[in-house]
């Protein structure tokens, strides 16, 4: 069984490895929509897998660190592609949150990322 919890944030960037002349390589921003799923079996007595609130208490860091910030500016983000952030976000929680199985990152409402692991 999976779960999952959605939060959002706000942040501006560029790719700078696009050709010249491609919108992407100007600054703008998103609205990031992010999907966090957990993997696992209910524990059979609270019958969950995990407390919603322990995946935004493992999360929120992660989006305090990205929310309003020029995403080109943090280390390991030089290039934040959607596929880039999906993973960058992963390799920050993935040892904060047991049974981690995917990532989505929406960054518009018709574009999106899904990254599940290495």
């Amino acid at each position: 069984m999976e779960i999952w919890k959605e939060f959002s944030f706000d942040a501006a960037h560029l790719l700078p490895n696009v050709p010249e002349g491609h919108k992407c390589r100007r600054l703008h921003g998103h609205t990031y929509t992010v999907r966090v799923f957990v993997r696992g079996e209910p524990d059979e007595n609270v019958g969950w897998i995990i407390d919603f609130a322990d995946i935004k208490e493992a999360f929120d860091p992660i989006r305090e660190r990205l929310d309003h910030y020029y995403l080109n500016e943090i280390e390991g983000l030089e290039n934040p592609t959607a596929e880039m952030l999906a993973r960058w976000i992963w390799q920050r929680l993935a040892p904060r949150l047991d049974g981690l199985s995917r990532i989505e990152i929406q960054e518009t409402c018709t574009s999106g990322c899904t990254y599940e692991g290495d």
